[in-house]
């Protein structure tokens, strides 16, 4: 398994971005082998970060080779101050049942 988290600083969303968004996560969720996602936001720093996670490599290239994505890359900096994406191998996962999680009942 493996986790995309992408970290950002907002500039100002317009009606372009939030729907080039609402396409990305779309075929996000379409494609075989999306375990699912989780967001975050600092406060004291404002930075924005959302976690992606993937039975494989493979199926987030397929996301990362989507037209709608490569679209959102392209005009990234229209929309953001700036932005981090971090890829990892999933080793090791766990937790009490307690909360939610995309990986709650799988094995790594």
């Amino acid at each position: 398994m493996y986790t995309a988290t992408f970290t950002f600083a907002k500039r100002e969303f317009d009606d372009a971005f939030h729907a080039l968004d609402r396409v990305i996560a779309e075929v996000a969720r379409t494609i075989p082998g999306y375990l699912g996602e989780e967001a975050w936001e600092n406060p004291a720093t404002g930075l924005v970060s959302n976690v992606y996670y993937w039975e494989s490599r493979q199926a987030l290239q397929q996301l990362m080779d989507h037209p709608a994505h490569q679209a959102a890359k392209q005009r990234q900096q229209q929309w953001l101050a700036g932005y981090q994406v971090v890829v990892a191998q999933v080793v090791a996962h766990y937790g009490d049942g307690g909360i939610a999680h995309p990986l709650a009942g799988r094995t790594a």
